[in-house]
């Protein structure tokens, strides 16, 4: 990894104020220096200078939510709701999906990802042992989990290879990966099993990701069911006791709020995947005044259609501005916060990543603002936020490594990932 000088940029730390022609050195995995260029260590000598003076610095975008293979579905069952959608046509689908094409549509993703600023996701997805191959191979950090559907899973099969997911793949590819357990939602996992999974959960020192109050039907099937609504259900049986990662929270009342603000659960804001579902719009102005972490997620290709949290974040900053009524909610550097720090905080990694400080993990994009669509530069947050697309990101770096230089994917072959995923689908 060695010694990077980037020089000349605009620094959107996110801990702190914008600093214009700022400098980033970085030694080995972590930053060692960040700010203005009269502060760097003196005889502080770099391996590999990156002239930046047209880019702005940030720290990578945290997808918190998303189905990485799930990219080789892009466009297959389109315009349905979202019960229909899965039962009628994404789980018979996926039923014939074998190991080889979750790892080939895994490094669809995480190409998409790396040419689109994210250097961190959270999955939840099958055959997860070939997700985690492929984020070593490409570079990427991410936080993995066996998806969990209990009805299905009657003789505890899925939860042995969540376990072994934990045991096998916790710390792999220079502490890149961690993990966690995923029990998919309430209404598909028996109260008894959602405390099994909890309890094995705290037995490995894990945290959950879940879905939880994606859609009204969810909401009403497990009132009907259990007589509590899912964030109350959860509430009850222990699981929030645990650090979580819950997906979507579009249906919540202001005690659901209350709830997942005193358990400290971060919140994976899915707009676009919501609107496209039709499931609702999530209170994120309420959650927000409540003190919750709202972080920002894609979730799948399937239902999103992409995965550019570039834009991703601008749905979350207009929507919530447009479903309120008010202007203020949800302001550009909030917006951003919430697509890193925030995506770090859900994830349990904040002291690691999120920022852009010395002593963090080396995770960062540079972002070309020479643009006719980001000119003048006015305001760079608000740019980053209104403006910016998902290919104007230049460089990427995770780990002190740079997977991406000059728009350039140093650690995948495109061409072959194309490739495979075209032959996988075709095979019916």
């Amino acid at each position: 990894m060695g010694k990077i000088l980037i020089k000349d940029c605009t620094i959107v730390p996110i801990s702190g104020p914008v600093i214009a022609k700022g400098v980033i050195a970085i030694n080995d995995d972590r930053l060692h220096y960040v700010g203005r260029a009269d502060g760097l260590p003196a005889g502080w000598q770099a391996d590999t200078v990156i002239e930046a003076g047209d880019m702005v610095a940030l720290p990578g975008l945290v997808n918190a939510h998303t189905h990485a293979a799930m990219t080789l579905l892009r466009s297959y069952a389109d315009d349905l709701p979202l019960k229909q959608w899965l039962e009628e046509k994404i789980w018979p689908r996926e039923d014939r999906l074998e190991r080889e094409d979750i790892y080939w549509g895994s490094k669809l993703a995480l190409l998409e990802m790396i040419r689109s600023g994210t250097t961190t996701f959270a999955d939840m997805y099958f055959h997860m042992d070939a997700v985690a191959e492929a984020v070593v191979e490409a570079g990427l950090r991410a936080s993995l989990c066996q998806g969990l559907i209990g009805l299905q899973d009657t003789s505890n099969k899925r939860l042995e290879a969540g376990i072994s997911m934990v045991k096998e793949w916790h710390g792999a590819g220079e502490g890149r990966i961690t993990t966690m357990l995923g029990p998919h939602a309430p209404n598909t996992c028996t109260p008894e099993y959602l405390t099994r999974v909890a309890e094995t959960a705290a037995g490995l020192g894990v945290g959950l990701h879940i879905h939880l109050a994606e859609t009204r039907g969810e909401v009403e099937d497990v009132k009907a069911r259990y007589g509590a609504t899912p964030v109350a259900l959860v509430n009850k049986l222990g699981l929030l006791d645990l650090p979580v990662l819950a997906a979507h929270c579009v249906h919540l009342t202001t005690e659901e709020i209350a709830i997942l603000a005193e358990k400290k659960v971060g919140v994976a804001h899915c707009p676009e995947s919501n609107l496209k579902l039709a499931s609702g719009v999530a209170p994120v102005k309420e959650m927000l005044a409540a003190g919750v972490n709202v972080a920002i997620g894609t979730d799948g290709a399937s239902s999103n259609n992409n995965l550019d949290m570039v834009a991703e974040t601008r749905t979350a900053a207009l929507l919530a501005k447009g479903i309120t009524g008010d202007p203020t909610v949800v302001p550009a550097h909030q917006a951003l916060v919430m697509a890193t720090l925030n995506g770090a905080r859900a994830l349990g990694l904040e002291k690691e990543i999120g920022t852009l400080e010395a002593g963090k993990k080396a995770d960062l994009i540079l972002v070309d603002m020479r643009q006719p669509h980001l000119m003048p530069p006015n305001d760079v947050e608000a740019n980053l936020v209104y403006a910016a697309r998902g290919s104007d990101v230049d460089t990427v770096i995770v780990n002190g490594k740079i997977l991406m230089a000059r728009g350039e994917v140093k650690t995948l072959d495109a061409e072959e990932i194309y490739a495979q995923v075209t032959k996988r689908m075709h095979k019916g």
